[in-house]
């Protein structure tokens, strides 16, 4: 398979995942389909780690491995663009590695801390951080709300750094070995 080819298909996979990530981290603002007062909220929400993380960061590589992949070899471009093509892809994917990174990292946090609840006496706290035999009453199902969607996130955010360590690779063969090998193979003969 050509390296333009794969990262078609990489870049084609990122995108859908990306936009989950972002519905997901929206979602968790509204627990329950409720509207809380900031304060209300679980902190870990606010690190943006779905909007940003796996979100914005995961698109950027997404379109650049489109381009890289159109018309199955970076873009048809061989010799010096077809490399620029490659390395640009790499250094993006590395970006959208990280931001699937950090969307694992708060995911995991965020399922090991924890809803923000009120445990019953109007306080809002987080039960599970504090070691409290406290059950959270509202808002209702706030608990598995967030190991739903964090669960969904962590996973997300999985998928994602793998894919694009997978685009790092293929990128960097691209730019080494060169993107168009068919075509040198016909001109070879």
């Amino acid at each position: 398979m050509c390296t333009g080819k794969c990262s078609k298909c990489i870049g084609i996979t990122l995108f859908p995942l990306a936009v989950c990530a972002i519905v997901s981290n929206i979602l968790l603002y509204f627990p329950n389909g409720q509207v809380l007062q900031l304060s209300e909220i679980t902190d870990l929400v606010w690190f943006f780690h779905g909007i940003l993380g796996a979100g914005i960061l995961v698109i950027f590589p997404a379109f650049m491995m489109l381009g890289a992949g159109g018309a199955g070899c970076c873009a048809n471009r061989c010799g010096v663009s077809g490399h620029l093509c490659m390395l640009l892809s790499v250094i993006l994917s590395v970006l959208g590695f990280a931001g699937g990174a950090y969307c694992v990292v708060i995911s995991s946090l965020g399922l090991i801390g924890g809803p923000l609840c009120d445990t019953g006496n109007g306080e809002y706290l987080y039960p599970f951080r504090n070691d409290t035999l406290n059950i959270c009453k509202q808002p209702e199902n706030i608990i598995l709300w967030n190991i739903v969607l964090f669960s969904i996130l962590l996973a997300i955010g999985v998928v994602e750094a793998i894919l694009c360590f997978i685009q790092v690779i293929n990128g960097l063969t691209g730019f080494i070995c060169g993107t168009c090998m068919r075509r040198r193979k016909v001109g070879m003969q």
